[in-house]
C-alpha cells in the first residue's frame, strides 16, 4: 500500500469517525434539551395546579365570610355607618 493510498483511508476514516460523533454529540444535546423542556411544562403545570387549589380555597373561604357578614357597608360591628 503506498503512503498516499494509507493517508487518504486515515483521513477518510478519521472523518467517518469525526461526523458520526458529532451527529451522536448533536442528538444527545437535543435529548437533553427536550427533556428539560418536559421537565419544565411539569414544573409549569404543578405551579398551576397548586394556585388552582389556593384560587379554590379563597373562593370557599369567601362564601363562608359572605354567609356569616355583610359586604354592603351597612354598619357592622367594626364597620361604622357611613
Amino acid at each position: 500500500m503506498s503512503t498516499a493510498s494509507k493517508l487518504t483511508l486515515a483521513g477518510t476514516s478519521l472523518f467517518a469517525v469525526g461526523t458520526i460523533f458529532f451527529v451522536h454529540y448533536g442528538q444527545h444535546n437535543e435529548k437533553a434539551a427536550m427533556h428539560a423542556g418536559v421537565v419544565r411544562d411539569m414544573e409549569q403545570q404543578r405551579v398551576k395546579r397548586e394556585r388552582q387549589a389556593e384560587f379554590e380555597m379563597q373562593r370557599e373561604l369567601e362564601g363562608e365570610y359572605r354567609k356569616v357578614q355583610t359586604v354592603d357597608g351597612e354598619g357592622e360591628e367594626g364597620n361604622p355607618k357611613g
